[in-house]
């Protein structure tokens, strides 16, 4: 049950950073380090585009069907026009550019690096980017929700309103104690998932009790034969767009894990990948996944077969019909507790 493997005339050939399903069509943004931003229509299996830049790109988003935007090893922040399969320069962080997110209801481009800077781009003028926050660590991980934006830094998540950019409006302590991989939020919901290199996830989730204020931590892999856990960073977390409470785990030894926030259950897991998983994105109608199985360049011994993307039909009515056979409970804690859950 691994999916359907998406082919490509000229192969992928360097390690995948992102998929990105566009909001209304099957249509697939990816991001490589291979210098190429390609647009992929998964209904009729066919490469719509294939722009080559100057640098690696480390991820990217939609504006709409009709462009694009990247964030470079070099720095730069790219915008591409889908349909004629071109781009342009917008602007430059001072080091890596790590992340990108489009917010439609401000019309902003927001993007992260390893310079510590929150930068923004109005798509509706001609001003280049600008900054909007200078952290004091490296920005892993950004994502957007609404009117809400979370940035990842370091072992904290910072919190704005776009349509108010002078000043943060929240930070929140994750009590991690290793650094951040990813922050998603959760559709339609004021809550979100975290995922650390030492293979916890966090959720922060509105319909907690006052007891789990502070949400709830658990590691999404099993144990090693000795009993300890196994340290493998959780390279992404996908929430399904209409069920809120379902969620998916995709880690750097090639597991891909459904999971249920409000009754932490582990719903089904499905056969390892060969690959790391270096990036999940549910499509606009919560119906199909999309598994970037790709190395990740985190550790020195992961495998480095060639990278593959699979699209699995992993919707709600069949993580139920699977779930309701496979499902097993999982042992999860509470922020700030001392004990490992199982």
């Amino acid at each position: 049950m691994s999916g359907k493997r998406l082919n490509f005339e000229n192969p992928i050939e360097d390690a995948i950073t992102r998929l990105r399903f566009a909001s209304r069509s099957n249509n697939l943004l990816i991001s490589s380090w291979d210098c190429c931003l390609r647009l992929y229509d998964v209904d009729a299996g066919k490469l719509r585009v294939a722009a080559q830049t100057e640098a690696p790109l480390l991820d990217c988003c939609f504006q709409d069907e009709a462009v694009a935007y990247a964030a470079g090893s070099d720095g730069s922040i790219s915008r591409f026009d889908l349909q004629a399969g071109e781009f342009d320069i917008i602007g430059r962080h001072d080091r890596l550019a790590s992340c990108s997110e489009y917010c439609d209801e401000t019309c902003l481009l927001i993007t992260g690096g390893w310079d510590g800077k929150v930068m923004y781009w109005d798509s509706r003028a001609a001003k280049s980017l600008q900054l909007l926050s200078n952290l004091s660590s490296v920005v892993e991980s950004l994502s957007i929700c609404g009117l809400g934006l979370l940035v990842a830094a370091g072992m904290s998540i910072v919190v704005y309103d776009l349509r108010n950019l002078r000043e943060p409006i929240d930070v929140k302590n994750t009590y991690a104690s290793s650094r951040i991989k990813c922050v998603r939020s959760t559709p339609y919901l004021k809550g979100f998932g975290i995922g650390s290199i030492d293979g916890r996830v966090t959720m922060q989730l509105p319909y907690l009790s006052n007891t789990e204020k502070n949400g709830y931590a658990f590691r999404c892999h099993p144990k090693s034969t000795n009993g300890k856990h196994h340290l493998v960073s959780v390279n992404d977390i996908c929430f399904n767009p209409f069920i809120s409470s379902t969620f998916i785990t995709g880690d750097n030894v090639g597991h891909v894990i459904a999971w249920d926030a409000r009754s932490r259950k582990r719903l089904l897991e499905l056969p390892r990948y060969p690959n790391s998983v270096a990036s999940l994105s549910y499509n606009h109608v919560g119906e199909l996944l999309a598994i970037a199985s790709s190395y990740t360049c985190q550790e020195a011994n992961e495998i480095e077969d060639p990278p593959q993307i699979h699209i699995q039909e992993l919707g709600g009515s069949y993580i139920r019909s699977v779930s309701s056979s496979e499902s097993s409970m999982v042992g999860l804690e509470h922020k700030g507790d001392d004990h490992d859950g199982c």
